[in-house]
């Protein structure tokens, strides 16, 4: 495995990995195809599926997510280029991941990536030493309570949002507009994102409100109605201020209580968010079921353009089919295939995978040089989803707090 050899050239290994027929994205001084023809691990092609692909192509494209697996399992875990954690953990199997790990499947010999290991430092065991001395961000998810999960990246959020805005049209979104972050601040990935997205997109410019989600959070548990209000107010307050300075904001990032909660203050102003110039907003989090879907459509955008998102820090930004009337306003999502994997899989038996349209609890591999996370179960349950034309690989529908789990969830901001 060769030593460091440039971020560029490192994200541009993984690109080609994952090349195949689709659009074309640029991410700077790389040119590649985003992944339109690949099937997730063990993937069957069911009657609900809309790909026409050739089974000869599908099987390419297995072929070619196991390969991708054997590359990031080659950098991490050699001495050269892996992280300190992962070099430690390879020492105590008493055999070798770059010789035994063949395909997707096999990455279940390592057992299950447990949450805790991200809490806590030093952080710098997972940086790789592959990448030598170039700058590490490291970002937080969580931390309402106790100490916040961390995950380090280099250039992953970019390139994650470069992908992601193939998927943006220009319509709605267009290259050059001025953004709208109305969302969480703070030690969080998404800022950065979201600004990385608007200067992609034809050198936009993000503006941002100040909102920490922690605090929310907080509000909401020690039932202080009266402050959360007012704090709620505060932020909506900083985004209609921005909306109304000039500035030609054309698009905007959300999450759906947020989005309401803008729009009916734009209303009882006498305007809306279309009117206020905003043709595009894609939006995310788990209050985004299908009845909040129509709700928004029907009675907040005022012919705004709107996507669905499901993202975190530790996996990226899943996109989604498209939804509407057709479809009673359900919502797939599909991840960033070969760089992150999703499974639903049995409440039960975390190796078992359900069957197309089945509950389970949401499973997630991340594959990047930066980042090697197999078999992490998230706090989120959902249907399993069969290929869309757009994204041939499993998606999830119905995303919502895991069962276990949703007493003890509260849900703030998103």
């Amino acid at each position: 495995m060769a030593h460091w050899i440039g971020v560029k050239r490192v994200v541009a290994a993984e690109l080609e990995a994952v090349a195949a027929l689709g659009e074309r994205v640029t991410v700077p001084g790389i040119v590649a195809s985003l992944p339109l023809l690949y099937f997730g691990p063990g993937m069957q092609v069911s009657s609900r599926s809309s790909s026409t692909a050739s089974d000869a192509h599908l099987q390419a494209s297995r072929d070619a997510l196991d390969a991708h697996v054997r590359d990031i399992v080659s950098w991490h875990f050699d001495p050269a280029t892996g992280c300190p954690f992962w070099l430690e953990f390879a020492s105590t199997l008493g055999w070798d991941p770059r010789r035994e790990i063949r395909a997707f499947a096999d990455l279940r010999r390592l057992g299950s990536f447990q949450d805790e290991w991200l809490r806590g430092g030093p952080v710098r065991r997972w940086v790789p030493r592959g990448l030598g001395d170039h700058p590490v961000y490291v970002f937080e998810t969580g931390g309402t309570t106790g100490t916040p999960k961390t995950r380090i990246a280099c250039t992953d959020f970019r390139t994650d949002y470069e992908l992601f805005s193939a998927t943006l049209p220009d319509e709605y979104f267009p290259r050059g507009s001025n953004w709208l972050m109305l969302g969480p601040s703070g030690p969080r990935r998404l800022r950065l994102s979201v600004e990385h997205l608007a200067q992609f997109r034809g050198g936009g410019i993000c503006f941002c409100v100040d909102l920490d989600p922690r605090w929310v959070i907080k509000l909401i548990k020690k039932g202080w109605s009266e402050h959360l209000q007012a704090y709620k107010d505060h932020v909506i307050d900083q985004a209609v201020t921005i909306l109304q300075s000039g500035h030609d904001i054309r698009c905007m990032f959300t999450t759906p209580k947020l989005l309401e909660a803008l729009a009916l203050r734009l209303e009882s102003m006498g305007t809306t968010i279309r009117k206020m110039g905003v043709t595009g907003i894609f939006s995310g989090g788990t209050e985004f079921t299908p009845q909040w879907n129509r709700f928004a459509h029907e009675e907040l955008l005022d012919g705004a353009y709107m996507t669905p998102t499901y993202g975190n820090t530790l996996m990226g930004l899943a996109a989604s089919a498209p939804s509407g009337p057709h479809n009673g306003y359900k919502i797939s999502y599909y991840p960033p295939q070969p760089r992150a994997v999703i499974e639903v899989v049995d409440f039960d038996d975390e190796n078992k995978v359900v069957d197309y349209g089945q509950t389970g609890r949401v499973k997630l591999t991340t594959l990047t040089r930066e980042f090697f996370m197999p078999g992490f179960l998230e706090r989120d349950e959902g249907e399993r989803e069969p290929a869309y034309e757009r994204y041939p690989w499993d998606g999830v529908s119905g995303v919502r707090p895991y069962r276990a789990f949703a007493s003890s969830t509260t849900i703030g901001v998103y």
